[in-house]
């Protein structure tokens, strides 16, 4: 399974088509948007900026929004059409049960994340796939950084596209995000990225030792995940080292 050398939505245009949002009754030459897109390719080859990026930023923020919207429904429309079996099957990627709250929790395992081989528009459409029926409520993010290498990190690169090109909703709706097992690495990365790259999740994101102390949101029964993160669990903390109230919130 080879890594993909293409663009992380290389079919998008990012000048797409916005007759759909015509009002009945009224001509494509006498909408907003179309006033507002003319000569834009021209300005582009000139290399000068379309008019309405300058002049007019309240107008510039609604065409990004809507170009942001299409382009995530495009990928959306992809992620329901296209075989993703070669992600699925890898199993890194999952919904495992609900929390105390009764809000689901999604599963990531790092280890089976190949991150160097495994196919990145694929990996990013299987994503949205899982997720976007998931986030339309509140959700938690368990992520299991156990036994790790470098094989297994994301580049910052990649994990910002993914950011970027994701909903508000997955931001708005995500109640917490815990990293199992953390490391320098993820430290660095986590401050790094919620720091300068979005900081509006940064109150979200929980680093924890242990698997035992997610046993403050989430009851034992309804976390499923593999051996080898018990096992290594156990290693390295002991048994039964959790203490009710332990863990961060």
């Amino acid at each position: 399974m080879g890594r993909s050398t293409s663009p992380l939505y290389p079919d998008l245009d990012d000048s797409a088509d916005v007759a759909w949002q015509l009002q009945p009754g009224e001509s494509v030459g006498a909408h907003a948007f179309t006033r507002m897109e003319e000569d834009v390719d021209k300005q582009r080859l000139l290399g000068g900026q379309p008019a309405y990026t300058t002049a007019d930023p309240d107008t510039a923020s609604l065409t990004s929004d809507l170009q942001h919207k299409q382009r995530y429904e495009r990928l959306l429309r992809r992620a329901k059409s296209e075989d993703l079996s070669e992600v699925s099957g890898i199993g890194c990627l999952y919904q495992c049960g609900t929390d105390k709250l009764g809000r689901p929790v999604i599963v990531f395992i790092g280890k089976w994340f190949k991150f160097t081989e495994i196919n990145l528009d694929k990996a990013l459409l299987y994503l949205i796939y899982l997720l976007d029926p998931l986030v339309r409520g509140d959700y938690v993010i368990l992520y299991f950084h156990t036994i790790t290498d470098t094989i297994n990190h994301p580049s910052l690169a990649w994990i910002r596209q993914v950011y970027d090109v994701l909903e508000y909703k997955y931001k708005k709706n995500l109640k917490a995000f815990y990293i199992v097992h953390p490391t320098l690495w993820t430290k660095i990365m986590t401050w790094w990225f919620t720091t300068f790259m979005a900081p509006q999740i940064k109150h979200k994101v929980h680093s924890v030792p242990g698997v035992e102390y997610l046993y403050d949101i989430i009851d034992p029964d309804q976390l499923e995940i593999p051996a080898y993160i018990t096992e290594h669990d156990m290693t390295i903390n002991g048994i039964r080292y959790y203490k009710p109230g332990s863990a961060a919130s």
